[in-house]
């Protein structure tokens, strides 16, 4: 490790192979122009100019997976439906995998539409079920993960809140991971927040860290994200900890290790999926063992960089390393 240079590292995603399981959705969008109020009620109307959808959810940390260099094999449950027959089509023109897809006819496929005028979000529809899976899609979903488990080199378990997760299913998961040794970093949503025992990365927002723990924390206080921490540590007791802060950037620790990185000053188009490229860099820097500051503030950077365009995209890689090159933290990893 201490011989690698920023540039080997980048070479060395082209390696690894990373299983993404969790809740999908297809992002969708609206774009038009607004010149009048309906005469119907005090509402917009919206010219409709353009349309367009993007692979969201677990599937947008597969597209970041991807763009990184690696082989991602994304593992959930979509309906049997026509938003799932679109969602699989942006898979294949994607280049990934739909092996790991499971698809129900008692599940609808989750579609946010959101509508746009003049670079504003006027509305968000939500298409969605969040029920857990039934017994029949869980065996499925679970046939599909353990077929693949075996040849991954890491574990990505990313949680919307849409039912594909639950504690049987993460148990069984987080066992067979640690059977074989393969890390398992995790993005939770409030329902299974505590549910992800042993993991070797736990990556919450702050949001979900208030929501999770039923605390109220000061990202400006670091003694109160310290206290947070020990709190998850107790009940969770994962390797890893990585809380992301929104403009106050990152914090990361590893046992009695701390790192916290100031977010870097962008022009903010979109936060949407910002969390998804944070997880990908972070697991990435997991499976290659590399240190905790290292990963943390990579994946700061790269957290940011996506912030700087409208709607959910996964990072440039190639930007990604310009400008990794150009940070002071990574100086020791320019030089063989």
């Amino acid at each position: 490790m201490i011989h690698q240079t920023l540039v080997d590292i980048f070479t060395a995603f082209k390696k690894l192979k990373i299983l993404v399981i969790g809740d999908v959705m297809l992002d969708a969008y609206i774009y038009g122009a607004v010149e009048r109020i309906s005469p119907e009620a005090p509402v917009p109307v919206l010219n409709v100019k353009s349309r367009d959808q993007r692979l969201g959810g677990a599937a947008n940390v597969a597209l970041n997976i991807q763009s990184l260099g690696a082989i991602p094999i994304l593992c959930s449950v979509i309906g049997e439906d026509a938003p799932g027959n679109e969602f699989l089509g942006l898979m294949t023109s994607s280049g990934l995998r739909i092996d790991g897809i499971v698809r129900s006819t008692h599940r609808q496929t989750t579609r946010k539409n959101r509508v746009i005028s003049g670079g504003h979000h006027l509305l968000r529809i939500d298409e969605e079920e969040d029920q857990p899976l039934n017994k029949e899609e869980q065996k499925l979903l679970k046939t599909r993960v353990l077929e693949i488990i075996k040849d991954c080199d890491a574990i990505i378990m990313e949680d919307y809140d849409k039912g594909c997760l639950d504690q049987v299913l993460i148990s069984e998961i987080m066992e067979e991971a640690q059977r074989l040794k393969i890390p398992v970093a995790v993005d939770p949503k409030k329902r299974n927040f505590l549910h992800f025992k042993g993991a070797s990365l736990f990556k919450p927002n702050l949001k979900e860290l208030n929501e999770g723990l039923k605390v109220n924390i000061d990202p400006t206080q670091q003694s109160t994200i310290y206290e947070a921490i020990g709190l998850l540590d107790k009940q969770l007791g994962c390797q890893n900890y990585l809380i992301t802060l929104s403009e106050q950037g990152v914090f990361a620790s590893k046992g009695k290790q701390f790192v916290g990185h100031p977010a870097h000053v962008r022009s903010i188009a979109d936060v949407s999926g910002a969390g998804d490229t944070v997880i990908s860099i972070a697991a990435l820097g997991l499976a290659l063992d590399l240190p905790l500051a290292f990963w943390s503030e990579l994946a700061n950077l790269g957290g940011g960089i996506v912030c700087e365009y409208p709607g959910v995209v996964p990072i440039d890689a190639e930007q990604l390393l310009e400008e990794a090159l150009a940070q002071p933290l990574f100086e020791p990893f320019l030089k063989p």
